[in-house]
């Protein structure tokens, strides 16, 4: 069975990178998944095969192989690594230790230490290693992360967690923290709530850093809309906005913890700055709609609303969910040897509620202010960090951290117990020397039975590579690009090939470009002939544009300037591309067109239409309806028979699909999205003529 290659499918290169950013960011999305069901650096290796032993049937050694892998993959979930901080009882790192002064129990039980480093770093280049690089993508950001002689501190601020005076007063500690006691060695980032995780990035350009930190402004209970986000929700209840600002925030700490931990297995540290997280609210502060236009809390001008037993439970209850939730956000933290250092921006605190809010009674005040403040040590302890709180100098505070992540012992060992039962299991690192103090993690949850069959599941086989380039195909052009296009080929006249050019604008919303493209000029050309040169316009009402030409079969290059309205070139691409033959022998189909209809009446207009334009893209809504259009060709005047199914991105088929075939080899079929989900599908199409057959696929994503 042959497959013939989409036109559309070669890669750009370009004279201005207009490629697409597509696959790093899922890389690390993936990558995070893993590292939070894995302790980092705890990945199976598979061992070569060995020699079956003389006498022995293979499939015996087929089952001592299985049992040997399983047992191996088993020890592997269960290996746990712990970094311990040592120091004397004047605060100094002790350095001279080895694997036989120390001891590790979990549960009591005493565990066999297998894995013993002293990391140490003294802020200066290791020469052994080669120079330092600078980042530009994820590549390189993992590259320079594995250098042992960087250290790794990001902040997270988080805005929806500081008030804007306080995040004022607390600029300059930060600022000074950066510019005197990070080295040029350590990697810093900063990251938001809402800050996407494949936007998130490290840096040894520290002056970056302190712009970043200065521009940084608190909104705690300030609700103004900033973006699309905020903006569906902004007429919730206060109540609820609270809460999902919780979520956000807290949401945002484990995929950051997930990502770093993904990066290396050593120490990395988070500098939180945050006021705590509670999801109560007081009930003089309960208003319908949190963005302003409802009516305000039955009980805002009530000083003592919140001074009664019902008020109290509610408070505790609450606060015993977000202990639950922050002790989860720890636990995370801890699989991938990331600590929290929260950091209160209140100082010295004396109360949490302040004159620019209505009257709270002081019991309410103190109570929440109280359970505010344990919110951060809950993150810290749990996490083996340190909580900086009411101290109004935070400098000495924040010079703990960095020496936190100068000298500490990394030590690993497989549970002896290998549990699975979801439940927490206490570490105790102990260390046989008198006056000592150790500061470790405090336990870690295990996996539950489910997740650990399912990872000792054998890895599900690969799509097939057909499957697999159709996907990816499917990567969106990144932000700077101002176009997309498709290219398609069909049989033309006298052994040529009959080239179609589309383009179509990406809308503004979509692109990070100011420009507008009104028109592309084309030129394609190969070594031995030029095949077209011109304008392909753009067009009024909303009707893609297009260029047609025909070419010979082989290497074919299309030069493509994109031009505003006034001729000037806003970006150049190159797209090489191999022309098919279609006057050979063997079953051929066309390159599919795809015509998105987004109702039934333009889907009986686009049907009833022979000459109607495909589109370029390839994202689509679950309120769309799609019309292939292809041909197929035999040799002689063979009959062809083309059939069609819709597969699922790991290429198992779905559901067959209807051809309609006409005379000439001509087909079209028809796709309706709503019934499927969003991801990623293929239609694969089939032309079968004797004991020939050709097959194609188109893939496509539903993405709303």
């Amino acid at each position: 069975m042959s497959e013939r290659p989409h036109m559309s499918s070669t890669s750009w290169r370009r004279s201005q990178p207009i490629t697409s950013g597509f696959g790093a960011g899922w890389v690390l999305v993936i990558f995070g998944v893993l590292a939070f069901l894995l302790p980092p650096g705890g990945t199976a290796q598979q061992p070569p095969d060995p020699v079956p032993p003389v006498g022995v049937a293979p499939a015996a050694v087929e089952a001592e192989n299985d049992q040997e892998l399983q047992t191996i993959f088993r020890s592997e979930i269960s290996f746990v690594r712990v970094d311990a901080i040592v120091t004397d009882e004047d605060g100094n790192a002790l350095v001279d230790l080895t694997a036989d002064d120390f001891e590790i129990f979990e549960d009591d039980i005493p565990q066999k230490i297998e894995s013993f480093k002293l990391v140490k770093h003294t802020g200066v280049f290791d020469p052994d290693l080669p120079p330092p690089g600078t980042i530009r993508n994820e590549f390189d950001l993992e590259r320079e992360a594995a250098r042992e002689d960087s250290r790794i501190f990001v902040f997270f601020l988080d805005e929806y967690h500081v008030r804007d005076y306080n995040a004022m007063r607390m600029m300059q500690p930060l600022v000074d923290f950066v510019e005197t006691q990070l080295a040029p060695t350590d990697l810093v980032g900063i990251m938001y709530p809402l800050t996407p995780l494949f936007d998130v990035t490290l840096t040894r350009n520290h002056e970056q850093i302190v712009h970043a930190l200065r521009q940084f402004k608190g909104r705690k209970y300030e609700y103004d809309v900033l973006n699309g986000y905020e903006a569906a929700y902004a007429h919730y209840p206060t109540t609820d906005v609270e809460k999902i600002r919780n979520d956000v925030s807290l949401s945002a700490l484990k995929a950051l913890a997930m990502k770093l931990g993904g990066l290396r297995e050593g120490r990395k540290s988070i500098i939180v700055l945050s006021e705590g997280y509670t999801d109560y609210v007081p009930p003089q502060l309960r208003d319908e709609s949190a963005g302003g236009g409802g009516r305000r809390g039955a009980m805002r001008y009530n000083p003592l609303a919140g001074n009664s037993r019902m008020e109290e439970s509610t408070r505790l209850f609450q606060d015993m969910g977000m202990r639950a939730n922050l002790v989860y956000t720890a636990d995370i933290a801890n699989r991938n040897n990331t600590s929290f250092y929260m950091v209160d921006p209140r100082g010295l605190a004396v109360w949490e509620y302040d004159m620019s809010q209505v009257p709270i009674d002081h019991e309410t005040d103190q109570s929440m202010l109280r359970i505010l403040q344990d919110t951060l040590y809950v993150l810290a302890d749990e996490s083996d960090g340190r909580a900086i709180v009411n101290r109004n100098d935070i400098g000495p505070g924040l010079a703990q951290i960095v020496a936190d992540q100068s000298s500490y012992y990394l030590l690993g060992y497989t549970s002896s117990e290998a549990p699975t039962d979801g439940e927490f299991h206490e570490i105790k690192v102990e260390v046989n020397r008198p006056d000592v103090r150790i500061r470790a993690r405090k336990g870690y949850y295990a996996l539950t039975e489910d997740n650990a069959t399912r990872l000792m599941a054998p890895p599900k086989p690969e799509p097939p590579s057909a499957v697999s380039r159709a996907l990816a195909k499917l990567a969106e052009p990144t932000r700077s690009r101002l176009v997309r296009t498709w290219v398609g080929a069909s049989r033309g006249d006298n052994g040529k090939t009959r080239l179609t050019f589309v383009w179509e604008p990406i809308a503004s919303g979509q692109s990070r470009r100011d420009e507008s493209a009104s028109q592309v000029m084309l030129m394609a050309m190969s070594d031995n002939a030029a095949y077209f040169r011109g304008e392909v316009p753009s067009r009024p009402g909303g009707t893609l544009p297009l260029a047609e030409f025909e070419a010979d079969p082989g290497e074919l290059e299309l030069n493509v300037a994109i031009e505003d309205e006034y001729g000037d070139v806003l970006d150049r691409a190159v797209d090489e591309l191999v022309v098919p033959d279609f006057t050979g022998t063997d079953v051929a189909l066309s390159t599919p067109t795809v015509l998105r209809a987004q109702n039934t009446m333009e889907m009986r207009r686009i049907a009833a239409d022979p000459d109607a334009l495909p589109t370029a893209g390839r994202y689509f809504r679950r309120t769309d309806q799609l019309l292939l259009r292809g041909e197929a060709y035999a040799p002689g005047a063979s009959p062809v028979d083309v059939t069609a199914r819709l597969l699922n991105r790991e290429g198992a088929s779905m559901m067959p699909l209807p051809v309609e075939l006409s005379a000439g080899g001509a087909y079209e079929l028809s796709v309706q999205l709503s019934p499927f989900p969003r991801g990623d599908y293929l239609v694969e199409v089939s032309a079968a003529s004797g004991d020939g057959v050709a097959t194609t696929l188109v893939a496509f994503r539903i993405q709303g």
